[in-house]
């Protein structure tokens, strides 16, 4: 059983560094925008995605593979004849039965060839292009979605537990929390702050909404004991939320860098992402009919096996899609191949759509975004494509 107290990222008992951070911007009230949910999921150290959906109909992958993504032989869940679902993900199965997970086998960002995580994870959260200055790295994507909705608040967003979220770190409102994390202060303590930071223009608008967080009404989040249970606190708490006024959340999964003994280390994150994904399913309720939840990695894996049972940093990947109101059972996009001539590189899987159009198109049928901000504010200088008709 865990606590619910609120918790406010980078804070030290509400400290200057709080109120310096960009999540605790001031509040516009307005009404929410919209009952369509979107819950953003950032899977940190390049999730392989040739062993979540695995390619056993590509007549290449046995030989390029000796004991990964050995397909049905090995244990996995027959999709739809060429691909299939990792064993761990089998309690996902009847989501696929019912057309809400669906997945884009051969996607990536524009990230190539220098495989550093870090790297990776800010271009994937910041949602840019090679061609974009480091310096205009520092908002997220989300973020720059939430500056082009309407009536949007604070409680619009929540960025969910302890890791930073860049995704969400920008000019426009939002919140975060993380469940392992107990926060109290006392009335005393509360007025204390509000004197000190009464005539402090920068201080008193995080300090006010530091109290306002703290005195929230939460519930606390009870989770089972065992490997998924943090997974079950996050998706939790963002389900909560979800159910109120939030409409858009994001957490992060860690776990899947797999360069030794792939197979321990894939099943272990592979149960925290579908314990998460069916605690949104459960907890959301009837909102899981207008939720899609999008399920992303910073770069793929190398298509060849290695000498320790994994595999190395990589490009093509895939992303994950949930939700009850989207189109599943179903493969997003073409397949590359995976022959000699196929790869890129030489070595990885060669990615046939910018991960970003898919989440592009998703916002704009959620949310009802116009395709030239998506274009040229939410994605500097992305070019979206066909609508691949994610949502139903």
């Amino acid at each position: 059983m865990l606590s619910r107290r609120l918790f406010l990222k980078s804070t030290a008992l509400i400290g200057c560094s709080a109120a310096a951070h960009p999540l605790l911007s001031p509040i516009a009230f307005a009404s929410m925008p919209g009952d369509n949910r979107l819950v953003v999921i950032i899977l940190r150290g390049a999730m392989d995605g040739l062993d979540v959906f695995q390619p056993y109909g590509d007549p290449s992958l046995r030989t390029l593979r000796k004991t990964l993504s050995t397909g049905p032989e090995g244990g996995a869940h027959d999709l739809d004849g060429f691909f299939a679902l990792h064993p761990a993900l089998a309690p996902l199965m009847p989501l696929w039965q019912a057309g809400e997970l669906a997945f884009a086998p051969a996607v990536s960002t524009p990230y190539r060839d220098k495989r550093s995580h870090f790297d990776g994870q800010d271009m994937l959260e910041a949602g840019t292009g090679t061609d974009v200055e480091a310096m205009r790295l520092r908002d997220g994507w989300l973020n720059r979605l939430l500056q082009a909705m309407p009536g949007v608040q604070s409680e619009t967003a929540y960025s969910v537990g302890l890791d930073d979220m860049r995704i969400l770190d920008g000019a426009a409102p939002a919140k975060s929390w993380a469940p392992q994390t107990r926060f109290r202060l006392s009335a005393q303590g509360q007025r204390l702050l509000a004197h000190v930071w009464h005539d402090d223009p920068l201080f008193r608008p995080a300090g006010e909404q530091a109290i306002e967080i703290i005195n929230d009404d939460l519930v606390r989040v009870d989770t089972d004991d065992g490997p998924t249970r943090d997974a079950q606190a996050l998706a939790r708490f963002t389900a909560d939320r979800l159910n109120g006024e939030t409409r858009i959340a994001s957490f992060s999964i860690s776990g899947w860098d797999s360069h030794a003994r792939q197979g321990p280390v894939i099943d272990r994150a592979l149960q925290r992402l579908g314990a998460a994904i069916l605690t949104l399913r459960a907890d959301l309720g009837a909102n899981w009919r207008r939720t899609t939840v999008l399920a992303m990695t910073e770069f793929g894996r190398t298509v060849r096996e290695n000498g320790t049972g994994g595999t190395d940093h990589g490009t093509g990947g895939a992303m994950l899609v949930a939700g009850g109101n989207i189109r599943g059972g179903r493969a997003l996009g073409g397949w590359p191949g995976l022959a000699e001539g196929d790869l890129y590189a030489g070595r990885d899987l060669m990615p046939l759509r910018d991960i970003r159009a898919h989440a592009a198109w998703v916002m704009r049928d959620l949310f009802d975004i116009p395709r030239d901000v998506l274009e040229r504010s939410v994605f500097p200088g992305l070019d979206l494509g066909d609508n691949p008709r994610i949502l139903a």
